[in-house]
């Protein structure tokens, strides 16, 4: 198992990743309320505009009133296209009162975390 935590300023999100055989599992969560408001599971294939690329296809499984589901694609995504491995995402981060600068810098942890996460896992 991986287990990351990165903050800035009262952004603080963690990524734990199992590996279950060949595939991933990674749990994100974070903020004042961690929760489960979505999952996604994105599957390696081709490019379908450079066949010798690896892409990813990824279904979402979003809770209602959730918006996790951004990261969350991006984040199993990602992953999945640059590890060329099945990879399911359960995401949930609540942040009370957070403001457009401070969803912004969420954004930018969670690509902090992707990289760190394919780093140590590549």
């Amino acid at each position: 198992m991986k287990d990351l935590t990165i903050e800035r300023g009262r952004i603080k999100i963690n990524a734990k990743a199992f590996l279950v055989g060949e595939d991933l599992c990674v749990i994100i969560s974070g903020g004042d309320s961690p929760h489960i408001g979505c999952v996604t599971l994105s599957v390696p294939r081709p490019s379908l505009l450079d066949k010798n690329r690896i892409s990813a296809t990824t279904s979402i499984l979003n809770l209602i009133g959730h918006k996790d589901d951004e990261a969350a694609k991006y984040v199993s995504q990602t992953l999945s296209s640059r590890l060329n491995k099945n990879v399911v995402v359960i995401c949930g981060i609540h942040v009370d009162n957070i403001t457009a600068v401070e969803i912004d810098v969420t954004i930018d942890l969670l690509k902090e975390l992707t990289d760190a996460l394919i780093e140590k896992l590549a």
